[in-house]
C-alpha cells in the first residue's frame, strides 16, 4: 500500500484528488494539509511509520512546495516527493528537481498519468516528469532559434525600474492580472510592459524572455 500525504492549500484541489486515489486499492491518504510547515508536523507525528509520498503544490502560504521539498529532502531522505502544480515554467522544475522532488507533474494531467507517476517513483525510485513539460521542452529546443549568450548582447538592454519590477514578477511566475495587483496598476498597462520586454529582447514569447533574464541576470 502507497501511504501518501497531499498538500495544497485549495480544497477543491485535495478533495478531487483524494477522491481519485482512495479509488485505487494500493493507495491511501493518511493525511492532509494546506502549507508545508503543516506536513513538517504531520511527519514528526509519524514517527518511524513515514509515509511513501508527499504531493505537493509549489504555491502555498506559511512554507511553500519549494521550502518543503527541500526540508523533507534533509531530515527524511527516503520520503518521495511529488510537485502537482499549475507552473509550467522550466525555472521552476528545475528549482524542484534540485531541491529533491521526484517528480514534476502538471494539474491537467490526466488521471492515469497521475496514478503511473505516483507508481513510477515508488517502485523504481527514479525521477518522472510529466509528458506535457517534456514535449514543450522539446519544442522549445527543436523550433526556438539559438538561445543568445550574455556575450551576445555587448551593451547591456536598458529596462526601466517599473519594467524590472515587471520581468522579476514574470519570472516569478505571475499572471497579468496578479502583477497589476502588486503593482496597483492596469492588466492592460502590464500587458504593455511585458511586449516591451519581448521587443527590448528580441525574445519570441514569456518562456524564451525568462531565460534570457535569468542567461543575463536580470533576475536571479
Amino acid at each position: 500500500m502507497i501511504k501518501i500525504i497531499l498538500a495544497d492549500d485549495h480544497n477543491v484541489v485535495r478533495n478531487g484528488i483524494k477522491t481519485l486515489l482512495d479509488q485505487e486499492r494500493d493507495m491511501t491518504i493518511i493525511a492532509e494539509a494546506t502549507d508545508g510547515q503543516q506536513v513538517l508536523q504531520l511527519l514528526e507525528q509519524c514517527g518511524t511509520n513515514l509515509p511513501d509520498v508527499v504531493i505537493t503544490d509549489v504555491n502555498m502560504p506559511v512554507m511553500n512546495g519549494m521550502e518543503l521539498i527541500e526540508a523533507i529532502n534533509e531530515r527524511y531522505p527516503s520520503l518521495r516527493t511529488l510537485v502537482l502544480s499549475m507552473l509550467d515554467h522550466e525555472r521552476y522544475i528545475t528549482q524542484s528537481f534540485r531541491a529533491g522532488c521526484k517528480a514534476y507533474i502538471l494539474k491537467t494531467v490526466s488521471a492515469e498519468e497521475l496514478l503511473f507517476a505516483i507508481r513510477h517513483i515508488c517502485k523504481y525510485n527514479e525521477r518522472y516528469l510529466s509528458a506535457e513539460i517534456s514535449l514543450k521542452m522539446l519544442d522549445e529546443m527543436l523550433f526556438a532559434p539559438e538561445a543568445a549568450t550574455p556575450n551576445d548582447h555587448k551593451q547591456p538592454i536598458e529596462l526601466s525600474k517599473r519594467e524590472l519590477e515587471v520581468l522579476t514578477l514574470i519570472a516569478d511566475g505571475y499572471t497579468n492580472l496578479e502583477i497589476a495587483e502588486k503593482l496597483f496598476t492596469s492588466k492592460r498597462t502590464v500587458e504593455g510592459h511585458r511586449q516591451n520586454l519581448i521587443d527590448k529582447t528580441g525574445t519570441r514569447n514569456t518562456a524564451s524572455l525568462i531565460r534570457f533574464a535569468i542567461q543575463h541576470k536580470y533576475v536571479a
